[in-house]
């Protein structure tokens, strides 16, 4: 697998099942850390949300996870990034969100995320040139300029 051969598609109704799974898979550990419910409701809500902003990321028909974002005309947000952990660690999610960076910046627009604390991420997230602007008990909230 090379980086060309990484693309993005809508997500449909028949790839709910695929995105419940990548969800549990990447997230559970992160939400118990940090205290966050992980029962299958709430996953099925937060799958749910702005669902028409979802993209699956697929290498040819392969599905390896799924990029969230949407854009507003003062700024963009990044909702979920998630890579099967077997395909984690290959740069697929920075040079998606790079892409989207480079996007934003041509736009003149800063974009905004949230990630759980304790989630290895964030130094992704840092590394992408995101600066922390505030907390919660369980997230921080970061924008890149």
């Amino acid at each position: 697998m090379n980086d060309s051969e990484i693309t993005l598609r809508a997500a449909t109704p028949a790839d709910e099942p695929f995105l419940f799974d990548l969800r549990r898979a990447t997230m559970d550990d992160h939400l118990k850390r940090a205290g966050e419910p992980t029962d299958e409701h709430t996953h099925w809500e937060r799958l749910r949300y702005r669902y028409d902003d979802a993209h699956i990321v697929c290498c040819g028909s392969e599905k390896l996870g799924l990029f969230k974002f949407f854009r507003e005309a003062h700024e963009w947000t990044i909702v979920q990034i998630q890579i099967l952990p077997t395909h984690q660690g290959r740069g697929i999610a920075a040079r998606l969100i790079g892409e989207l960076l480079k996007q934003a910046d041509d736009a003149g627009v800063p974009v905004k995320l949230s990630v759980l604390k304790g989630n290895q991420a964030i130094n992704l997230y840092q590394r992408l040139g995101f600066r922390l602007v505030d907390t919660t008990d369980t997230s921080f909230q970061m924008r890149r300029e």
